[in-house]
């Protein structure tokens, strides 16, 4: 039997050490699908491990801010998953401390503390990117602030763990039409999030469509590697919430036993696994718009949210 402590660094640590791991798969699947052998799966691992094991440079003029950023940003990407449910159905002893708003909140911190840590290397590039990077997350919030409300009307509550619950005990609930639209949106809130669509690949370093890897230009070293493993942290969390919250939280434990956690762990990687595969496919069988068609994408994710919320009143009431 373990401690609640204990699985509630393990929640951590699973969001930590997989996150990596789900990234070399998705560039795997994404390799395959072009025709190419790729990377091996645990190529993030390596390259973490070279650049922690680097020099850190910095630009002249940069201030404290633009080493202390990566830290605070690495910070709040590992205080989330202590909010929602990664691998237990009933909440642990930080489970409450905050509801899924406080955790959209600190995801907006960090990557606000990207953008700044950008502006302080006075790049041109960097700014660039920082700019692009926080004009498309004005666009987003308002979206995944719309789903989120959608989906504690239909719960009743704002506490990612009573919203997991409430999906879980009926299964019918995932098949309302308010619940779908939320989900569908959702959905498309995190394949923009994580850089999938709809500009350049999220690797690009090509100016017209770069954002996130405009943002690190300057970065080197370890905070380069602090940047890029949030990174992978942030999509391995989005991916935890889109499941274990909005549309399959089976596979939790529901016991503090040391096999049913480590069957959680599983269930939590195949799931997110699957998810990867999903996305690499939308990823490379749609070309990607123009920079300026982000705000018809963005539009259509925040139309979507509406008519969810519009469907909880009116299609119930039919």
């Amino acid at each position: 039997m373990l401690p609640d402590a204990a699985i509630q660094a393990l929640q951590v640590a699973t969001i930590a050490l997989a996150a990596p791991l789900l990234s070399g798969f998705i560039a795997k699947v994404e390799a395959r699908i072009q025709g190419r052998s790729g990377v091996r799966v645990l190529q993030p691992y390596y390259d973490l491990f070279k650049l922690f094991a680097k020099e850190t440079l910095a630009p002249e003029g940069a201030g404290v801010l633009f080493f202390v950023a990566p830290v605070i940003a690495l910070a709040c990407y590992c205080i989330v998953p202590m909010l929602i449910p990664v691998l237990t159905t009933f909440p642990l002893p930080l489970g409450y401390i905050g509801d899924i708003l406080a955790g959209g909140l600190i995801l907006g911190l960090a990557s606000f503390l990207t953008s700044l840590a950008a502006t302080e290397s006075g790049d041109p590039y960097a700014q660039l990117g920082a700019s692009r990077g926080t004009t498309f997350h004005a666009l987003i919030e308002p979206a995944f602030l719309f789903v989120l409300f959608t989906v504690g009307i239909l719960t009743g509550t704002d506490l990612p763990y009573a919203m997991a619950s409430a999906v879980r005990s009926s299964g019918s609930a995932i098949l309302e039409p308010a619940h779908v639209l939320a989900a569908i949106a959702f959905f498309l809130v995190v394949l923009a999030d994580t850089g999938r669509i709809p500009v350049e690949t999220h690797t690009g370093t090509l100016e017209f469509g770069m954002i996130d890897e405009a943002r690190l230009f300057e970065h080197s070293g370890p905070t380069l590697a602090l940047f890029k493993w949030g990174s992978m942290m942030k999509q391995m969390i989005l991916y935890t919430i889109f499941l274990d919250v909005f549309v399959a939280p089976w596979g939790l434990a529901s016991g503090h036993g040391s096999g049913a956690v480590l069957l959680a762990i599983l269930a939590l990687l195949g799931k997110a696994s699957l998810v990867g595969i999903l996305f690499a496919l939308i990823d490379n069988a749609f070309a990607k718009l123009r920079l300026f068609k982000i705000t018809e994408f963005m539009g259509a994710v925040f139309l979507l949210a509406v008519l969810s919320l519009f469907a909880v009143y009116f299609v119930g009431n039919l």
